[in-house]
C-alpha cells in the first residue's frame, strides 16, 4: 500500500453521531434551506430611486432604500459586492420588478455613510428579509 505512511495525516470524515430516525422530514428540511421567498412592498418600489438634490453637486440616482437592500442581500448571501449586484438584479427580474440596480461602486461607497445599524451577524436559524420603507 502506497498511502500507509500518509494515513496518519489524512482528513478522514467523522463518523455520524446520531441516526436519522425520520427521513421524511430531515428530506424536507433540506428542501426548505434551499427555499427563496422575497416580498417587495410598494413603497418600497416608489421610494427606490431618489428625489432631487436641492444643493450643488451630481444627481443621487438611489435612495438608501437600494443600498441597504443589496447591504442585507449581501449579508445574508455572504457575497461580493459585484456578485450581490447580479444576485439583486436577478431577484428584481424574478418577482417581476422593473427597478435599477446599484451598482458596486455607490454600494460601497454609500454603505459607509449609513447612519442606521447594520447587523454584522445573522441569527441562527430562518432569515426573513422583508424591503419595506416606512416613513
Amino acid at each position: 500500500m502506497p498511502n500507509k505512511h500518509n494515513d496518519a495525516r489524512r482528513h478522514h470524515m467523522p463518523k455520524m453521531r446520531f441516526q436519522v430516525t425520520n427521513w421524511a422530514a430531515y428530506g424536507a428540511c433540506l428542501r426548505r434551506r434551499g427555499s427563496l421567498t422575497l416580498w417587495v412592498s410598494n413603497k418600497a418600489i416608489t421610494a427606490w430611486r431618489a428625489a432631487p438634490r436641492q444643493t450643488l453637486g451630481g444627481q443621487a440616482r438611489y435612495s438608501q432604500t437600494p443600498v441597504e437592500t443589496a447591504l442585507m442581500v449581501r449579508l445574508v448571501f455572504h457575497q461580493p459586492l459585484r456578485q450581490t449586484e447580479g444576485l439583486l438584479g436577478s431577484l428584481l427580474d424574478f418577482v417581476g420588478v422593473a427597478l435599477p440596480v446599484p451598482d458596486h461602486t455607490p454600494i460601497s461607497r454609500r454603505a459607509a455613510q449609513l447612519t442606521q445599524m447594520m447587523a454584522t451577524a445573522l441569527p441562527a436559524g430562518l432569515v426573513t428579509l422583508v424591503i419595506d420603507r416606512t416613513v
